[in-house]
């Protein structure tokens, strides 16, 4: 049977359709850093955007179901192969899984021209076809262990086939049930996902550092403990966002979350920039919780879209960074260790990760903090793309 790289060298097309990884982070970087000037041009009333969705909601969507259903897309393309034993899709298939995602963007930009069942079709075509081509890995595999990242797969998918009924229905889903249903589906997968990775490469690299305290193993009966309260609290979240027994159950979930992160020795990691940005980037699962909770029970302290910015911005924003720079590294042959450059693009994310928090407490200097937010932002995707994108256009360097 043919190897994973024995497939890969035997493809003679472009470098960068040799590995789900390699089109869709830098395709997801580029539109990341695109977005975002196209958003902040719109903001400030120099551009017009020829979508039918409302400013703030073709920001929302453009965010949570375009950037991040690339990062998710070339995570899973690149994970599922090592889960499941079997060949990666490669070559012009992948070409083509890249090709519909950019469609369905697109699509949503121009949509004002188009029928919205169109766009929603457009858009939802290239998920569909990953979640399609994954259950098929998984379920010939027999991997059943990972069919869970399948189901959050599907049920991020859902949210976005909502969000699109909703935007075309009544004009503005920024707020609403699809907006939540893929909001929640995403935290969970970091919760799972990140629960996994985050404690095992931390293990990894403390071990060859000397003595000291390590990080629990994953997924013993705190972190499932966790993941239920988790999954209550946005359950109820998506149904009820004001409803105090949400908030309660979000206090829960932020309060275990808190916890469960304590008991991987992130103190340890601040040497190496590419694990303390995993850990700060999973910091912000109980702290969007928490901020979200303390608006149910105080509104207006934060307002729900800056509540909601610590998960969006915070927790993805940091988390897809961060797994798209060490998948980077790691699959072009590089040395797993964070340099300067990339030290730079954690810290501007950050930077707009506590911009936009701030924008919310200082209404009276929300306009600048949202400029500075957002040239932050398209400085630190922007960064990856310059830093990263030679390595995903070339072959894997040889050692």
């Amino acid at each position: 049977m043919t190897s994973t790289a024995e497939q890969m060298r035997a493809w003679q097309g472009p470098a960068i359709l040799s590995f789900g990884f390699r089109p869709f982070f830098l395709g997801a970087a580029v539109w990341a850093a695109l977005a975002m000037a196209l958003w902040v041009l719109s903001l400030s009333g120099a551009l017009t955007l020829p979508s039918a969705f409302d400013p703030v909601t073709w920001h929302a969507h453009e965010f949570l179901f375009g950037y991040l259903a690339a990062v998710i897309a070339g995570f899973l393309l690149t994970a599922v192969p090592n889960w499941t034993g079997r060949l990666p899709i490669l070559g012009w298939p992948l070409g083509g899984l890249f090709a519909l995602w950019v469609l369905g963007r697109i699509a949503v930009l121009v949509s004002a021209g188009l029928p919205p069942l169109l766009v929603a079709v457009a858009d939802l075509a290239m998920p569909v076809a990953l979640a399609a081509v994954l259950g098929r890995e998984i379920v010939a595999g027999r991997n059943w262990r990972n069919l869970i990242v399948l189901v959050m797969l599907v049920v991020f998918t859902l949210g976005n086939a909502v969000f699109h009924w909703e935007a075309a229905r009544d004009g503005y889903a920024a707020q609403g049930f699809g907006l939540r249903i893929g909001l929640g589906a995403t935290m969970m997968m970091i919760g799972v996902i990140g629960g996994r990775i985050i404690p095992s490469f931390t293990r990894n690299w403390l071990v060859r550092q000397g003595p000291g305290r390590l990080p629990t193993p994953p997924m013993q009966r705190f972190d499932k403990l966790s993941l239920l309260a988790l999954l209550a609290a946005l359950l109820l979240w998506v149904a009820a966002p004001g409803w105090a027994l949400t908030a309660i159950l979000l206090l829960a979930a932020a309060l275990l979350h808190t916890v469960r992160l304590s008991r991987w020795a992130g103190e340890r990691s601040l040497p190496e920039p590419l694990l303390w940005v995993l850990h700060l980037g999973y910091a912000f699962v109980p702290l969007g919780a928490l901020a979200m909770a303390a608006e149910i029970l105080w509104p207006g302290i934060l307002g729900a879209a800056g509540g909601q910015h610590l998960w969006m911005a915070g927790a993805i924003g940091l988390m897809t960074i961060a797994v798209m720079t060490r998948a980077t590294l790691g699959h072009t042959g590089q040395p797993l260790t964070a340099g300067k450059g990339t030290a730079a693009i954690y810290l501007a994310l950050l930077t707009a990760v506590l911009a936009r928090l701030a924008a919310a407490v200082w209404v009276d200097q929300a306009p600048a903090l949202y400029t500075l937010a957002g040239i932050a932002w398209i400085g630190g995707y922007a960064g990856y793309a310059a830093l990263y994108g030679p390595l995903l256009m070339r072959q894997r360097a040889k050692r």
